[in-house]
């Protein structure tokens, strides 16, 4: 039996050499992943031209002839060479830069070769620069007949000599010497319901294959393998932490819960909410460990949902924790959070990075004794000294800014884990959430409270900017405030910050001292002033907050109006329309400004648009994810999980959703894969739970 896990170095054409290149341009280390190494593109070379049949259109072209008239031609700088390549109905000129001494020992006189280039046309003549030269007799041989592939590529695996036509070569040889042992991942009986090509003719195809039919065959079936691998991983862990991992069992719905809905409430629950509450207290009450995520567009009351959640678990004598990950947020959140219980015998406090250390000192103290039931926090709450009697639930706002591991410590603070509530803010398309939180049940608040007006989203110019001061001072002379938000690029501190001090100094020139006051908040400041600075502006002894996307989640502040936006193009649209969602939060009409240049790349425009014309989250949520793609989205990269090599979330919706169905199906009927024609699904599954380490019980 071949061993699939024999280091490429040991390969014919590769050698140690280009084995380490392979490993660090391309993290190709064995046989395995050159199987893996999905062509970027394909070439057709399955046409061969005629001179006579050549047009002025730089394309690239197939030629088969011969070879002769070799000469070096001196410059001002080195030699270029040429020669002429003949067939039937004509001559072309061939021309390098270089290379010259090895071209003319290799190419031989009379003998017929095939030559593929990108034509140039001057002077009525028709010449290709560098071009690709292969005996006809060897090309005859090779596995790559007429649609060829393109591999992915580094500059220094170029400029080392590691070329596409190299990597065809060593991955022949791979085919050649590797064909035979390549063993079935999917059973018979998927396989037979779609058709699909055996797993040796795919990896075949993939890589050479016979024509375009057979290419999308293969395409299919290596796409559906990857995606039901990625749903069975994840459907499986969720069945194991029901059945493994029992969770505390919240059968109260008690006195706190009942008297805070019934008294505490100052608003009707909208139908979304109550629809979600409902699915958490039948979690928490089956006995099983909860782990939920909670999305909510901005503003549509996922806070409130929080509270009651946490009541219950306070009715059944456990705590409750909340962690966010910034001081503003986890501020916000604690402020919201004890105002609303401010009538009731609830015990609520607040742990960051600049609490004292008297308070933390009782914190701690009353977390252990249990007199403290509600903590909100930043990831001041995960380190070891913070010890709970009994948390029962913890709830993670804003989860994808948190590391796996940290969120890990979470569930260590108790012997038995508590239940698991994630929130976020930023919608997650469908398809994204099937994919990096297939294994937790999803519950989506996509209804606004009553009485909310739709924010006005305009887009203007640089060169409209007095427009828009006037714009900025109507509002604040009928008593609104207004936010100016600056980028944040993380590569580029001093550029942002130097961006940030020009704007704050030309809204002080147009909004002068003492008619105006302006707070700044960007992330050079420490933490004491930035909350010195919000809490101005959230006291109203200032109009206007100039700031940079530090104030993205976390600040609430009901009577500012405006939302100005600079340089909008450099965000990406969930940031715009986090940033939105900073205003509309009174009774009052708000309106979001997002200011260009006229400089806009095409994906610029489209954000900017798409911002203007919608209010959907979900619907800005799904343009997203076709701009940036999965990788970049909610910061999903960490998890490691949407790291595809063929399938596209995006394109292959459809495919995502027959993989879904087949491994809920397959779990339905052998939840253990332990029947007899599963066992090739059992083999590659445990292989992958070996590999992956997916942490998917912390959520």
């Amino acid at each position: 039996m071949k061993d699939f896990n024999v280091p490429v170095s040991y390969l014919k054409g590769v050698g140690p050499a280009r084995a380490e290149l392979l490993l660090s341009e391309l993290r190709i280390r064995k046989v395995q992943d050159l199987f893996s190494l999905i062509p970027t593109r394909y070439i057709d070379r399955s046409r061969f031209y005629k001179i006579n049949e050549l047009q002025p259109n730089s394309s690239e072209v197939q030629l088969v002839g011969e070879i002769s008239g070799f000469k070096e031609i001196k410059q001002k700088r080195g030699s270029r060479f040429s020669a002429v390549f003949k067939e039937s109905t004509g001559t072309i000129d061939l021309v390098w830069f270089k290379g010259g001494k090895w071209l003319k020992d290799s190419i031989k006189e009379g003998k017929v070769y095939v030559i593929y280039g990108k034509l140039n046309f001057y002077n009525g003549n028709f010449s290709m620069p560098h071009p690709e030269i292969e005996l006809l007799s060897l090309f005859e041989k090779s596995l790559r007949p007429g649609i060829q592939p393109v591999y992915p590529s580094t500059e220094k695996l170029t400029s080392r000599g590691v070329s596409n036509k190299i990597m065809c070569t060593v991955l022949e040889h791979v085919f050649r010497d590797f064909y035979s042992a390549i063993g079935e991942s999917l059973s018979k009986n998927i396989i037979k319901k779609f058709g699909f090509l055996s797993k040796r003719e795919a990896l075949l195809n993939i890589h050479f294959p016979k024509s375009q039919e057979i290419l999308a065959k293969a395409e299919y079936r290596l796409k559906f393998e990857e995606l039901f691998f990625m749903q069975l991983q994840m459907l499986h862990k969720k069945i194991n932490i029901n059945e493994k991992i029992a969770g505390f069992k919240f059968e109260l719905v008690g006195e706190k819960f009942n008297e805070f809905y019934s008294k505490g409430l100052t608003f009707e629950l909208t139908n979304a909410q109550k629809r979600v509450l409902k699915e958490i207290r039948k979690d928490v009450g089956s006995g099983i460990h909860m782990n939920r995520l909670l999305q909510g567009d901005v503003g549509s009351g996922k806070t409130i949902v929080a509270t009651l959640a946490m009541l219950l678990a306070l009715d059944n004598g456990y705590q409750a924790a909340l962690i966010a990950p910034t001081e503003i947020l986890a501020n916000q959140h604690f402020i919201s959070i004890k105002e609303s219980l401010s009538r009731f015998d609830i015990n609520v406090s607040l742990l960051t990075g600049s609490s004292k250390i008297k308070e933390r000192r009782e914190i701690h103290e009353s977390l252990e004794k249990g007199t403290l039931h509600i903590l909100v926090g930043t990831h001041a709450l995960l380190e070891d000294k913070v010890k709970f009697k009994n948390l029962g639930l913890a709830i993670i706002d804003e989860q994808h800014r948190f590391g796996v591991a940290q969120r890990s410590k979470m569930w260590m603070k108790n012997v038995k884990p508590p239940h698991v509530l994630v929130m976020t803010a930023t919608p997650i398309p469908r398809t994204l959430a099937m994919s990096a939180y297939g294994d937790l049940d999803i519950s989506v608040i996509d209804e606004l409270p009553p009485g909310r007006k739709e924010i006005t989203t305009v887009h203007r110019y640089d060169s409209n900017r007095l427009k828009v001061f006037k714009f900025m001072k109507d509002e604040i002379s009928k008593g609104r405030q207004v936010y100016v938000v600056y980028p944040l690029i993380e590569e580029s501190e001093a550029m942002d910050y130097k961006d940030l001090m020009d704007g704050y100094e030309s809204i002080a020139r147009e909004f002068p001292s003492p008619n105006y006051q302006i707070s700044i908040v960007h992330g050079r400041m420490k933490a004491a002033d930035k909350e010195y600075e919000m809490n101005r502006f959230v006291k109203r002894e200032t109009q206007i907050m100039v700031a940079t996307t530090v104030i993205e989640v976390g600040v609430n502040v009901p009577n500012a109006s405006i939302m100005v936006i600079e340089s909008s193009e450099r965000f990406g649209l969930s940031q715009l329309h986090q940033l939105r969602g900073r205003v509309g939060r009174g009774a009052e009409q708000s309106y979001c400004v997002l200011m260009s240049s006229y400089k806009l790349s095409a994906d610029g425009k489209k954000r900017i648009e798409t911002m203007v014309s919608s209010s959907d989250g979900f619907e800005i949520a799904d343009v997203d994810l076709k701009l940036r793609g999965p990788g970049n989205l909610m910061g999903t990269q960490q998890s490691g999980i949407l790291n595809l090599k063929i399938a596209n979330l995006v394109q292959d919706t459809e495919i995502l959703e027959q993989a879904r169905e087949t491994a809920i199906q397959l779990l339905s009927e052998d939840p253990n894969l332990s029947k007899t024609e599963n066992k090739n699904l059992s083999a590659v599954y445990a292989s992958f739970v070996k590999k992956s380490n997916l942490w998917s019980n912390i959520s």
